[in-house]
């Protein structure tokens, strides 16, 4: 029997109803049976300061806590002015201290990026990519994700509505697991 794959799943955008957060709900529900996909929120973490090292604050330690035990992270960004949204930024940097104490350091990665626009977020994609080469992820290279016009591929119930999306996607996660058990520690 193959082992399930605890992914963690750190979507950039903080809206509720955001595209990105149903673009990975409506993933996670077509990945493999060997996958388990769950978003780990980023919304309630303070603004990193090395300060609050001392004493950090609860938020910062759920949060490095679940993402500690996972095999793998799975990055969804929308494009906030050509780069990722701060709040993804700043989880990116409560995860990475303190130094020496990266929970990110060596654990498999793939980014999803999307856009309402044509490009799917290429900027905030690549921009990612550069903080998760300093960070140590091995992070998939193929198949890229930039999923352009993702307001207009999701259904009314949040599911993948576009079937070349689907089929695309279920590429892409069955390449990340395989990336994944690959790179596993």
């Amino acid at each position: 029997m193959t082992q399930v794959l605890d992914i963690v799943a750190v979507v950039g955008s903080l809206r509720r109803e955001s595209f990105t957060r149903r673009l990975v709900q409506a993933a996670a529900a077509i990945a493999p049976e060997s996958l388990r996909i769950e978003i780990v929120g980023i919304g309630d973490l303070p603004l990193y300061n090395q300060d609050a090292e001392a004493s950090p604050p609860p938020p910062w330690l759920t949060f490095r806590d679940r993402i500690r035990p996972a095999a793998g992270v799975l990055f969804a960004t929308p494009e906030y002015n050509r780069s990722m949204p701060g709040a993804l930024k700043n989880a990116i940097d409560v995860g990475s201290r303190p130094y020496g104490k990266s929970v990110w350091a060596r654990k498999p990665a793939a980014i999803i990026s999307d856009s309402p626009g044509a490009l799917g977020a290429f900027g905030a994609n690549h921009h990612l990519r550069q903080c998760l080469v300093f960070l140590d992820m091995p992070t998939m290279q193929q198949p890229e994700a930039y999923i352009g016009g993702v307001d207009k591929l999701l259904g009314p119930a949040g599911e993948l509505a576009n079937a070349a999306t689907r089929q695309f996607i279920e590429q892409f996660l069955r390449s990340f697991e395989a990336w994944v058990r690959r790179h596993a520690a």
